[in-house]
């Protein structure tokens, strides 16, 4: 490559960096051993959101050491990812579930099929996050979701919130969303959508749905860094409740859940997009760190999301599920509590799911 070529390619890369990352400058040390009061202490200081616990910010110039760093796994990289597909028409979201079930759409989407209801995470059906293209296609069709579903969106990357995905799908979906992401889905003809702050509840029918911190932060082309918070949630349908943690690095948040709300039935977790550690740890887990979030939210079951769809990170798209598998033999837990399913894979709740715990 050429010396004016490598000056343009730095120059993409530093502007997709701002688009993705944000023009983060500063660098401030992480709070150590953060007390659980941290999650609940003000996290806006009246211009940017940010996370109490921590304040450790990656500016332009280490994505660039990133991206123009080697990649060990280059090897790994060279053989075709093994990414399961199974095919599903979808159908079975139009009845009612005799229990719960849930199927993989792709990456951080998954339908929650519970009993007469229908809800989504994070729902992207696009073909591209921005720039990284789709490696498959999604698990079910964006037309089978019914009119009546909601959707949960954790934060506003591009990888979980995409604008084809909500202005196609059906307009009278209910939408639940993180401070200042209200009024993106209200431009796009979507008045169904409530706000909520980290620890605030709302209900639809008979769920709870809830709003919980998570380790991450923000930003769209449209929004400036930070400008729009970020969430995991907790949603309880009276019999069942499921935790969904989109995008976040392992952190204290996931003991105090476990404290406060289990019996959880089902904790839908990140694997994926973890590598280089030192670029991604305080924003993605790795699957070690995302079974011991399991583990600290005492939940019945973990499935394993966020892998496999785009290619994001320096891990290839499929080592996920191998490092968990890796993860669970070596702190000797219980491979069977640990679901990853194929795109479009229907798993059902089992009625046992949940792990007693002591009042």
């Amino acid at each position: 490559m050429s010396a004016g070529h490598t000056a343009i390619a730095a120059l993409a890369l530093a502007v997709v960096a701002v688009a993705w990352l944000g023009a983060r400058a500063e660098s401030v040390a992480p709070v150590a051993d953060p007390e659980p009061g941290s999650l609940f202490a003000p996290h806006h200081d009246g211009r940017r959101f940010f996370n109490p616990w921590l304040r450790s910010e990656k500016s332009v110039l280490d994505f660039l050491r990133w991206q123009f760093s080697s990649n060990p796994w280059k090897e790994a990289r060279a053989r075709p990812s093994e990414i399961r597909i199974v095919a599903n028409d979808g159908a079975n979201l139009a009845g009612v579930e005799g229990s719960a079930s849930i199927t993989w759409v792709g990456h951080a989407t998954l339908a929650v099929h519970d009993e007469g209801d229908v809800f989504l995470t994070d729902p992207h059906f696009g073909k591209r996050a921005l720039l990284p293209k789709r490696l498959v296609p999604p698990g079910i069709p964006l037309e089978s979701v019914p009119p009546h579903a909601f959707g949960v969106i954790s934060h506003s990357h591009y990888d979980h919130l995409d604008a084809w995905s909500v202005e196609k799908l059906p307009a009278t979906m209910g939408w639940y969303v993180p401070l200042g992401l209200g009024d993106w889905f209200r431009a796009r003809g979507r008045s169904d959508v409530t706000e909520l702050d980290w620890w605030q509840s709302a209900k639809r029918g008979r769920f709870t749905i809830t709003c919980l911190p998570s380790q991450h932060w923000s930003r769209r082309i449209e929004h400036g860094v930070d400008e729009t918070l970020w969430c995991t949630w907790l949603i309880d349908s009276g019999v069942r409740r499921y935790f969904f943690a989109g995008d976040t690095g392992y952190f204290h948040g996931f003991a105090e859940y476990g404290r406060r709300f289990a019996p959880i039935d089902v904790a839908m977790l990140p694997i994926g997009a973890y590598e280089p550690r030192w670029f991604m740890r305080d924003q993605h887990m790795n699957p070690a760190e995302s079974y011991q979030a399991f583990r600290d939210l005492r939940a019945g079951h973990m499935i394993g999301m966020h892998w496999g769809t785009f290619d994001l990170t320096d891990e290839p798209p499929d080592e996920a599920p191998r490092a968990l598998a890796e993860a669970v033999r070596e702190a000797d837990g219980d491979a069977s509590r640990t679901v990853v399913l194929g795109i479009g894979e229907r798993w059902h709740v089992p009625e046992n799911a949940r792990i007693p715990v002591a009042p």
